[in-house]
């Protein structure tokens, strides 16, 4: 057989073949395609589409759109390996769908462990709902706060949890939660910490800047108390990974000197007339209470000394106060337990004082 006759043979086959498929596959006249449609699938098919279709339309503002999305996509999924199994017989469909179900059901899984509810220590509970929770602080993060790097320690009554000018400032930072402190300064009574109260806030936020530094107060148990006690750095390093934490932990710190520097001017301050100062602000907590320590023991040595810092005579801001008008002397009432009003803590004073002050 020579070149030529391969080649004519060759021709001839594949004129055959094309003509053979040609015979096999209709083409059709007009422009449509599709002529005779098949006929409606079974109920269960359209049943999964809606379910994908309500899954996807689930707005993203509900709490738990992602979970209903994902159990409505696991339902769809579920109905079409139904579908392709009985009435379809068509092993692709349920190949797929079932790598897709397997998917949706693994995801599901992980989102409701997220929303599991977090149980969180019954002696922690209370700082809990009254310090984190109305800052929306998840349990979940409250709970990995107290968890890994604090512990909690017990002081019985008459026990020092910190000597002036001995123990460091630098190891722990604790919150109360059973019993009451006493702090004092030089052997003179400055107030009392009550439970869900930072006992060293003010050393705390004061030494941030300056390491090594020793209390310059003494705080005892004035009965058998419990507390919450943090590794001040392995804290630290956690809300710096942590930046919504830090935040919340910079406002409680700053409400809690708040709370201090008011009650040591006013140190019949009791737990009842504290929890009345949790929702108040103040300028105050800007001040280092170390800075306001360090004057009150720069004035005096004595009892004399400490009273006219409590009286209020002594400075606790460096910043200058000016008025355009002289001020008139006013006497101040005892704090009833009741809530207090300007016009009754603060007596009137009378026109002919005010004159007298006007006078050259």
């Amino acid at each position: 057989m020579n070149y030529t006759e391969s080649s004519l043979l060759a021709e001839s086959t594949v004129i055959g073949f094309t003509s053979a498929i040609e015979s096999i596959t209709p083409v059709p006249s007009n422009e449509t395609t599709c002529e005779n449609w098949r006929e409606i699938h079974h109920l269960v098919f359209h049943v999964a589409n809606i379910c994908f279709a309500i899954g996807l339309v689930i707005p993203t503002t509900l709490h738990l759109h992602m979970i209903l999305l994902r159990g409505m996509l696991t339902i769809g999924c579920i109905l079409y390996i139904v579908w392709a199994t009985l009435y379809r017989c068509a092993l692709d469909i349920v190949i797929w769908n079932s790598v897709f179900l397997g998917i949706n059901i693994l995801h599901l899984s992980y989102l409701l462990y997220k929303k599991r509810p977090v149980k969180i220590e019954k002696e922690l509970s209370g700082i809990y709902r009254r310090l984190f929770e109305p800052l929306r602080v998840p349990p979940d993060l409250f709970r990995r706060l107290t968890g890994q790097f604090c512990m909690i320690q017990t002081l019985k009554k008459g026990q020092t949890y910190a000597a002036e000018d001995k123990t460091s400032v630098d190891d722990r930072l604790s919150i109360l939660l059973k019993g009451k402190m006493k702090v004092s300064y030089r052997g003179h009574f400055l107030h009392n910490i009550y439970p869900c109260a930072f006992i060293d806030s003010p050393e705390f936020r004061s030494t941030q800047m300056h390491k090594g530094e020793k209390f310059q107060v003494t705080i005892v148990a004035d009965d058998n108390c419990r507390y919450l006690c943090w590794s001040r750095e392995r804290l630290t390093y956690f809300l710096e990974s942590e930046p919504f934490l830090y935040e919340i932990f910079r406002y409680l710190i700053g409400k809690d000197i708040t709370n201090k520097l008011y009650s040591l001017n006013d140190p019949t301050l009791n737990e009842k007339k504290a929890k009345k100062l949790e929702h108040q602000l103040s300028l105050c907590a800007q001040i280092s209470m170390l800075e306001m320590r360090n004057s009150m023991a720069s004035s005096s040595d004595g009892e004399d000394g400490l009273q006219q810092f409590l009286r209020g005579s002594s400075s606790v801001s460096s910043l200058p106060l000016s008025s355009p008008h002289p001020r008139g002397s006013t006497k101040m009432k005892p704090i009833e337990e009741g809530v207090e009003d300007d016009d009754e803590v603060f007596e009137p004073v009378s026109l002919n004082t005010l004159q007298a002050h006007h006078l050259p």
